[in-house]
């Protein structure tokens, strides 16, 4: 079930945190400013960060386990696709609430299909 290797994840990783922080321009929201603005901003960055230290073939610095990122996604997609309804900004216009929720529900479904091991680490530990 998990088909989506950590070389793709890593990938969706950087490309999600880029549109994160750029979704307020895209989806024509900036102006309402407050936390609808601030929380896709904080959480792109915040992924491109723990991402960079993360043990898998996109991560530089990797220190950071793969599952412990995966649960990091998982939280903060939670937090996005729910802060709507936990900041009142629900009520706004689609354009400012619907990416928040779409882009959360989205990477929850990309980390329940993703390996939780990068390859080289799986065979390595299928010859140990």
């Amino acid at each position: 079930m998990r088909f989506i290797p950590t070389k793709v994840h890593g990938v969706l990783d950087y490309v999600v945190g880029i549109a994160l922080i750029a979704a307020p321009w895209l989806f024509g929201f900036a102006g309402v400013g407050g936390p609808a603005v601030i929380i896709p901003i904080v959480l792109g960055v915040g992924l491109i960060v723990y991402s960079l230290f993360t043990k898998y073939e996109w991560g530089p610095f990797g220190f950071i386990p793969m599952p412990v990122h995966l649960v990091f996604d998982i939280v903060a997609s939670l937090f996005l696709a729910l802060s709507p309804w936990i900041f009142g900004f629900s009520t706004e216009a689609p354009n400012v609430w619907v990416p928040h929720v779409v882009v959360g529900v989205a990477v929850i479904l990309v980390v329940l299909f993703s390996q939780p091991q990068p390859a080289k680490v799986k065979a390595g530990a299928a010859r140990a």
